[in-house]
């Protein structure tokens, strides 16, 4: 076997030995813990209140919209970062570039406004 698939072998190695232990040490828990379910610990927890009504609820994909289009403009501001502190290196082409960049996330967000999707109701 080369030196090469060895140390692949050796991370497969640590690999199974990290799901052993954790099976191991899950099961030696799950048999020394006390179990005594009743009805009032089987209950739904609710920020100290008793549930109240059906645990389904309906909520509106607006709010899931809203973080997903945070979190791409936060990764995409990621990316600017490294330009911004190599300025110099890139000269007018990386400035024309991250302009374009730029561009495009602004009609991203003109189109999220128009559609009405950055409106919090």
């Amino acid at each position: 076997m080369s030196p090469f698939l060895r140390s692949y072998l050796t991370v497969v190695w640590f690999g199974l030995a990290a799901f052993l232990v954790a099976g191991l040490l899950l099961g030696i828990s799950s048999l020394l813990r006390p179990s005594k379910p009743t009805r009032e610990k089987l209950l739904t927890y609710e920020s100290g209140v008793d549930p109240v009504g059906d645990g389904w609820s309906q909520s509106q994909i607006r709010y899931y919209v809203f973080a997903l289009l945070f979190v791409i403009f936060d990764v995409e501001a990621v990316f600017i970062f490294p330009w911004a502190t190599q300025l110099e290196r890139y000269g007018t082409f990386g400035l024309v570039e991250m302009g374009v960049f730029v561009g495009v996330l602004l009609l991203g967000l003109v189109y999220a406004w128009r559609k009405g999707v950055l409106r919090w109701v």
